[in-house]
């Protein structure tokens, strides 16, 4: 029989649906200046990011560094991929030894130390000092018609180590802060009920995206229009600021020590299990605990039988977690493949748009600013992740207050895995959207039907398309993220084991990261010499030579096979776990 303790521990998270009884203004009692606190740090650190990424495509297809279009993609997506796929180690580290706070605290001072390189290479004597000097060559137009004058050759990377060292040590601080603040700012409020922390992740999603609508408005503009010295130093500055309100904010904190991972003792169990050449039998966790502890040979379990029985059987009932969480996340890649190409080639499609000018003013003052820009600012094109970011401002609200607690008085409030299958399906749509524009720009660009505009200070060969025809694919990405993100926290948080929570929201994380290398890796397959859809030298950092519709539709086509894979993983653990009403119970066994 398992302990009183281990049992209150359990939270269901499929089956029967919690009434949401509570009154709305009492979820958060006694708890508001804490969650209050990790919010706002959530809006900093993610308009930090949201000002570093939004616009790391044209920072380094710029004049700034003369990186080919294609070149800055594969580095936009490492480093998104790498924010997240690094998380694991920040997860890790706070189970093992610091604990969620100080976890965080340090991974800040990091984050703030490598965000501060951005805006120091953007200058030119940054440049000089960090990187040397550079040849004077330019990404030049793109051919119009495929000459024998269109040079064959991809515009060098310059200062490519130093800013690929800088984005990786910032992806690993970024992406351990985010492993962490996540369950630290549910730790907040768990004691107070499942429905708290459920509308908790709502609010902390929120967060993310009023930051990234902060950081969209005031920080690409800068950075497009005005500076990219000015417009690398506000991230900074706002990390700076969530630093700041994290140490001021930490007497209000509930905050727990490190418990010890079992992370790697679990992975010694399933290397140990591999080598015996048998996996684990079908059978209650009390006939595992006398099955392997019947192996005296075993080193790993003449370890543990020193240790008290409960542990014991916590490595074994968190053993068989794992490996029922695990095939759910590994589904969710093609749509993390899906969702980074807002980023990276939805970005560089919209480029290769017409962009209006907005905001008319007279140069008449001479001063600097109206010498840099002209007579006019640019749309920025990184202005068009606010339709996805709004619609999310606008939604999330409303479905925590309204729809939610209808769908759950009544009790047809969807599991989290049904609705990131119906997240599934929007992003699938988003990147079929997409190819279809790319198909248009391209009959355009075929028929010599181009326009030149000025971005910053680089010329483009744009088809006449306004860039307003990416809304519906921004749109479509923006509804899959309320569908498959938000539940998807949800569920790696109820479903990871007190002792593992950091590592399996890092797990989590780490899914994402992987989506975006793959989306990088396909990206780099397709632009082999050998014919490849994405291989197109002689437009010298542009894309019009290339074929990027067929990349949009091949991520389709990736979906939609993984997502109907995903269905039946789902439909098979909500049957699994249906019968006792309760998930990854610990320590549980038949009485």
């Amino acid at each position: 029989m398992a302990s009183p303790g281990a049992r209150a521990k359990q939270k269901p998270l499929l089956g029967q649906e919690e009434i949401l009884a509570q009154p709305a203004m009492s979820l958060f009692e006694g708890r508001r200046v804490a969650c209050v606190a990790v919010l706002l740090v959530e809006i900093l650190e993610r308009a930090a990011f949201f000002g570093i990424v939004s616009n790391l495509v044209l920072y380094l297809n710029s004049s700034n560094f003369n990186w080919g279009g294609l070149q800055a993609s594969r580095a936009t997506l490492l480093f998104t991929g790498a924010s997240y796929l690094l998380s694991p180690i920040g997860g890790w580290l706070a189970d093992a030894y610091l604990g969620c706070y100080w976890t965080i605290t340090f991974s800040f001072l990091l984050y703030l130390l490598t965000a501060c390189l951005l805006p120091t290479m953007a200058s030119q004597d940054g440049q000089l000092l960090l990187c040397g000097d550079r040849s004077a060559s330019v990404i030049q137009p793109s051919c119009q018609r495929g000459g024998t004058e269109c040079k064959h050759q991809l515009p060098s990377q310059y200062c490519a180590p130093i800013m690929y060292a800088g984005l990786l040590l910032l992806a690993l601080g970024i992406s351990s802060v985010k492993a962490n603040l996540t369950p630290f700012g549910a730790d907040q409020v768990k004691d107070l009920g499942r429905d708290a922390t459920r509308r908790f992740f709502n609010w902390f999603y929120w967060s993310i995206n009023f930051g990234a609508v902060i950081s969209l408005l005031v920080v690409a503009f800068v950075q497009q229009n005005v500076d990219f010295l000015i417009g690398y130093a506000i991230p900074a500055v706002c990390v700076a600021f969530a630093l700041l309100v994290f140490l001021l904010a930490a007497p209000s904190f509930v905050t727990k020590p490190a418990t010890g991972s079992q992370v790697s003792a679990m992975f010694r169990l399933a290397f140990k299990s591999s080598c015996c050449g048998h996996a684990l039998p079908k059978r209650s966790t009390k006939a595992k605990v006398d099955h392997f502890q019947s192996e005296e040979e075993t080193g790993l379990l003449s370890d543990l039988r020193h240790q008290p029985q409960e542990p014991f059987h916590e490595y074994i009932s968190n053993f068989q977690a794992l490996m029922k969480i695990l095939p759910v996340l590994l589904t969710l890649i093609p749509y993390w493949m899906v969702y980074f190409q807002m980023h990276s080639t939805y970005y560089l499609q919209g480029l290769h748009l017409y962009i209006p000018n907005i905001f008319q003013h007279s140069n008449s003052n001479n001063s600097a600013l109206s010498a840099t820009v002209g007579n006019s600012y640019m749309f920025p094109d990184a202005w068009l992740l606010l339709t996805n970011v709004v619609f999310l401002l606008i939604l999330v609200p409303l479905k925590d207050r309204v729809i939610d607690p209808f769908l759950a008085k009544r009790k047809l409030l969807p599991s989290p895995l049904k609705r990131m299958a119906v997240g599934m399906i929007f992003g699938f749509a988003s990147v079929i959207a997409a190819g279809v524009l790319e198909t248009k720009r391209l009959k355009y660009v075929h028929n010599n039907e181009t326009i030149s505009q000025q971005i910053g200070k680089d010329d483009y060969i744009a088809a006449p398309l306004p860039i307003w025809w990416q809304i519906p694919q921004y749109l479509l990405i923006g509804i899959s993220e309320i569908f498959t993100s938000i539940p998807g926290l949800e569920f790696a948080y109820s479903e990871a084991p007190k002792s593992m929570q950091g590592a399996i929201m890092g797990l989590f994380y780490f899914i994402s990261g992987v989506g975006s290398l793959l989306g990088s890796g396909l990206l780099t397959l397709l632009s082999l010499p050998a014919n490849g859809w994405m291989n197109c030298p002689e437009d010298f950092g542009n894309i019009n030579k290339c074929q990027m519709d067929n990349y949009f539709f091949l991520l389709a086509a990736i979906q939609a096979v993984t997502g109907v894979l995903f269905v039946w993983i789902s439909i098979r653990y909500e049957h699994h776990q249906r019968p006792n009403s309760c998930l990854l119970c610990i320590g549980q066994e038949d009485s």
